[in-house]
């Protein structure tokens, strides 16, 4: 997938970097000669001098073939030029970084496939390491209506050395939740587990559930924040 990305600062070049070692190819457009170089030099993807709303350097990089555009760039204004343009050009696929939700609906209304807030999830991340800490990490889907929970499973947790059909039959267990992947330790892979996996003292487990039913899963496992783990960050 050949990905044009406008905008080669922090969060340009880290996708950048992302997307070439899951073997993209990638350009990134940017205005700084100094941030086009280091995308050259240390990340290593093609990188073009110039503003990432000029029709010249968007067709220079190449935007008729590019199989998706990133919009990074820190002005809302910025990108939803480029979200304009990149639909002009018929680009399938337009992802981009909203600052201020008074862009959400220009945006949508431009043709974005994606609108990410990196605002909202920053807090929402805050809001859950401060709420939540026994949690590893959370991510919520369908706005919020689900949640995918990263839980510790240490030596003393309830659930410790009982196989996922035992614990899915415990009246305890919060209705409508599941137990959706399985890492036996930090270097092994992630599994879909079946209802005779034995959950071990020192893995990690992924859960399905509901918002209200996040606090009742930790009471269940009987986790204490003591165990919680460097909470993982997506930025």
């Amino acid at each position: 997938m050949y990905v044009l990305i406008g905008g080669a600062g922090m969060m340009g070049l880290r996708l950048a970097q992302a997307l070439l070692e899951m073997g993209h190819t990638v350009a990134v457009v940017d205005t700084d000669p100094i941030a086009c170089q280091y995308a050259r030099e240390k990340v290593g993807v093609m990188a073009f001098e110039g503003s990432a709303v000029s029709t010249t350097v968007l067709n220079e990089a190449g935007i008729r073939k590019a199989d998706a555009v990133a919009a990074t760039l820190s002005s809302d204004a910025m990108n939803l030029a480029l979200v304009t343009l990149s639909k002009r050009y018929g680009v399938p696929m337009i992802v981009v970084r909203m600052s201020e939700r008074d862009f959400l609906e220009p945006y949508r209304i431009a043709g974005a496939s994606h609108v990410i807030s990196t605002l909202d999830i920053a807090i929402t991340t805050m809001v859950n390491a401060l709420e939540y800490p026994e949690v590893e990490s959370m991510m919520h889907f369908e706005q919020g209506q689900v949640e995918v929970l990263k839980l510790p499973v240490p030596s003393d947790c309830y659930i410790a050395g009982r196989t996922v059909a035992e614990i899915a039959q415990d009246p305890n267990f919060p209705t409508g939740s599941l137990i959706i992947g399985y890492q036996c330790h930090v270097c092994a892979d992630l599994i879909i587990p079946n209802g005779n996996t034995r959950l071990d003292a020192g893995s990690t487990i992924l859960v399905v559930t509901k918002p209200g039913l996040v606090r009742q899963m930790i009471d269940f496992m009987g986790i204490c924040s003591s165990h919680r783990l460097t909470l993982e960050v997506s930025h």
